[in-house]
């Protein structure tokens, strides 16, 4: 009867019904996606031709846009095919609701797998790809996980020079902003400041900290998750800021999209990279509300598509294997034999769950107390998601180096049997009548999962074209445990979870697994053997899909990007994005592709001969004019050069002027002024003032003289400054009040 109702109102349409209510609630209080709608507004009019145009605004696309947009005379292009964030995507306390499949992503299916998957609908695997500006860091977990740094180092020993540990590291640490406590040893490693939030979760509850005992119980430590060793158990720590999620558009694109020289576009697919005959990409075609459209790139087109798409346009454009592409009769461009192939993926094991008595405390998802303190103030249950989860990083398999994890264990509040087969088993692709079999005796029971996932597989797969037609889905085929190692090392770590369940922490919960076999391993009487089937039942995509244009040297065969990201075979086109990933990451890949995207910036900025640190800001029509206590400071058509640090917005005139780093300005030498005004000499440009004689002196500091008295301006200023001034945290605010100069940085006011 339950399966006759289950398949007879299939949870799609039940989700259809559902969503437009819960938007319904959160658009009259999530002014941020009401505002993100109109930030992302087309622009009124389009350029024929842009110097960048960046394919696809998702993790990498929105890093990878506003950093070149920093560059004022930089004209940049983003295309994105999905659309805005939609209002529940800002509240981590609904985060399961971009698991909703067709919801704000692509909902990829993978070929059958012949290996496993074997409780899995015809074999398959769902890949819930984000669709939306943002990408994955908008319907994703907003777990940040870096991984391990051995997978970076291991990266440069397979010959990509600069992407070992201790280069990316900056990367990472320029793009965080760490809002915590100080994490003492591993403070050297986090960045505040940056643009990303990166923060802990909720205290742990019971669970979660019966997860974290038990694993001290084992011997191992509570660890920093993003420090220099990720061997032990930890806390999770989110992309969230002030109880709203800190996606990549939220913190980098949406702040620079009001920039004129940066247009995005969002709701348009693009479906060709163009070429001439040196080879050289010179545009795209994409479609926008069924219409064809040209634009050109004077510099570069920048592909950030994620690890499926960005292949899939490679190909569909003639870059790939040349067999591959006449069976579809696309023209060669490039013969890359490497596009598409070198799929990787975290396999992880579902469905491993254990019972707590009725009078456990887990925290409900729905319910108006959680509502009605989320809406007004951003704060209570909903402001992370929701109930205890924890990680742990830990080595099973014999052999190598013993701090370098091999899977990965993810506590879940929610166990697999929870809904009663209402959303999970649609979700992830589970056959209704075996999920059934399996959970029906424990439904209504209080429980928790622990998923186990693979870190390093070795099993290799591949992305191809079903057609030439770009509407058409790819072929999907990760080959999932084709690998005999893969199956080994999953089935202990799904032992260890076992085994970690069994300890004393645990044990107080009243935990209890799930012991019943599941559907397809009945016959399997061996320890070893019944957990290797249960692997080949129960394990499928964890959703981290990377490799499928991996970066390499030319003696690579199947490099497709050399180390600055620049495809082979051809000019002007790289691909930045999780597909360029020689090696799939020991963690959650978002926090790698914002890093390879921010790393990619500075590559791109030093290939135009740009210096990385600086900035050159332009003033046209009619030069700067900047008013403090009534006097005017007249620039008129120079070039300002400015160090850009971590984030300048300064509005003059109530036109904002927005660096996307801090500010560091340098004076080279004494600049001595006399004889009725300041005539400050900047590049060869003359900065006049009138009515004063300065001494601008440089040292350690600056010191601003006028015949030995203190300079005037609306107020009494005595500035010194003991070293270079920076800005941290947000970006300068300067403000004049009551014929004085207030100077604002980072929240701390420095009043005149």
């Amino acid at each position: 009867m339950v399966v006759s109702v289950l398949k007879a109102l299939p949870t799609q349409l039940v989700m259809v019904s559902v969503m437009p209510l819960v938007r319904l609630l959160l658009m009259g209080v999530m002014e941020q996606a009401n505002q993100a709608y109109k930030d992302y507004d087309r622009p009124d009019e389009f350029l024929t031709e842009y110097d960048f145009i960046v394919v696809g605004g998702g993790s990498a696309g929105s890093v990878l846009a506003a950093r070149l947009a920093e560059v004022s005379w930089w004209k940049v292009l983003v295309l994105e095919a999905g659309e805005p964030p939609t209002p529940e995507t800002y509240v981590p306390g609904l985060v399961a609701l971009g698991y909703v499949r067709g919801n704000n992503n692509w909902d990829y299916l993978t070929e059958p797998q012949p290996h496993g998957l074997k409780n899995f609908v015809d074999q398959r695997a769902t890949i819930l790809h984000g669709r939306a500006v943002g990408g994955g860091s908008t319907m994703g977990g907003m777990v940040y996980e870096r991984g391990n740094r051995r997978d970076f180092d291991h990266w440069a020993e397979l010959g990509n020079t600069g992407w070992d540990y201790n280069s990316v590291l900056y990367h990472f640490m320029k793009s965080e902003n760490f809002i915590g406590d100080n994490m003492g040893a591993t403070e050297f490693y986090h960045g505040r400041g940056g643009p990303l939030a990166v923060s802990p979760g909720h205290s742990p509850g019971s669970l979660a900290t019966a997860f974290l005992q038990a694993g001290q119980e084992l011997g191992y430590n509570i660890i920093d998750p993003n420090g220099p060793e990720t061997l032990g158990f930890s806390s999770p720590y989110y992309n969230i800021k002030e109880g709203i999620r800190s996606s990549s558009a939220e913190a980098y694109l949406r702040p620079a999209a009001a920039w004129d020289n940066l247009h995005i576009l969002h709701s348009a697919t693009v479906i060709k990279i163009e070429f001439n005959e040196e080879k050289r990409a010179t545009g795209v075609v994409f479609e926008y509300k069924g219409e064809l459209y040209n634009v050109g790139a004077k510099l570069e087109v920048l592909v950030c598509a994620g690890s499926l798409a960005s292949p899939k346009l490679l190909l569909l454009s003639g870059l790939g294997p040349p067999d591959h592409l006449k069976e579809h009769e696309v023209k060669v461009v490039a013969e890359l034999a490497g596009v598409g192939q070198n799929l990787q993926d975290h396999l992880g094991v579902y469905g491993l769950s254990w019972t707590l008595p009725d009078t456990a405390a887990l925290p409900t998802l729905f319910n108006s107390s959680a509502i009605s303190e989320y809406v007004p103030h951003k704060k209570g249950l909903y402001s992370a998601p929701v109930g205890d989860f924890g990680s742990a990083w830990t080595k099973v398999a014999e052999g190598g180096d013993k701090d370098y994890p091999d899977v990965e264990l993810f506590l879940s509040p929610v166990s697999f049997h929870a809904d009663q087969g209402f959303f999970l088993p649609y979700a992830y692709g589970l056959d209704i009548v075996k999920y059934l079999q399996y959970y029906a005796s424990i439904f209504g029971k209080k429980g928790f999962s622990m998923m186990v996932s693979l870190l390093r597989p070795k099993s290799r797969g591949s992305l191809t074209l079903k057609s030439a037609d770009p509407k058409e889905k790819p072929i999907i085929d990760p080959q999932f445990l084709s690998h005999q190692e893969d199956l080994l090392t999953l089935a202990k770590g799904v032992k260890f979870a076992v085994k970690l369940g069994k300890t004393s922490a645990f044990k107080t919960q009243g935990a209890e697994l799930h012991k019943q076999k599941v559907p397809g391993c009945l016959d399997k009487e061996l320890e070893d053997e019944y957990w290797q089937c249960f692997v080949q039942h129960m394990a499928s995509s964890y959703w981290h899909t990377a490799g499928t244009c991996k970066m390499g040297p030319t003696t690579d065969p199947l490099a497709v990007v050399d180390e600055r990201l620049k495809v082979y075979g051809v000019s002007g086109l790289r691909v930045v994005d999780a597909s360029i990933m020689p090696l799939i990451v020991s963690g959650a890949t978002n926090a790698a592709t914002i890093m390879i995207a921010e790393k990619a910036a500075d590559l791109i900025k030093e290939d135009w001969e740009l210096d990385v640190e600086e900035v050159v800001l332009e003033v046209e029509g009619g030069g700067l004019d900047l008013e403090i206590g009534g006097q005017d400071l007249e620039v008129g058509g120079v070039e300002l050069d400015l160090k850009v640090g971590e984030g300048l917005d300064l509005e003059i005139g109530g036109q904002d002027l927005k660096v996307g780093g801090g500010l560091d300005l340098e004076i080279e030498q004494d600049r001595k002024v006399e004889g009725g005004g300041l005539d400050l000499e900047i590049e060869g440009q003359d900065l006049e003032a009138g009515g004063v004689e300065l001494d601008l002196k440089v040292g350690e500091g600056l010191d601003l003289e006028i015949g030995g008295q203190d300079l005037k301006v609306g107020g009494e200023l005595d500035l010194e400054i003991e070293q270079d001034l920076k800005v941290e945290g947000g970006g300068l605010d300067l403000k004049v009040e009551e014929g004085g100069l207030d100077l604002e940085i980072g929240g701390q006011d420095l009043k005149v």
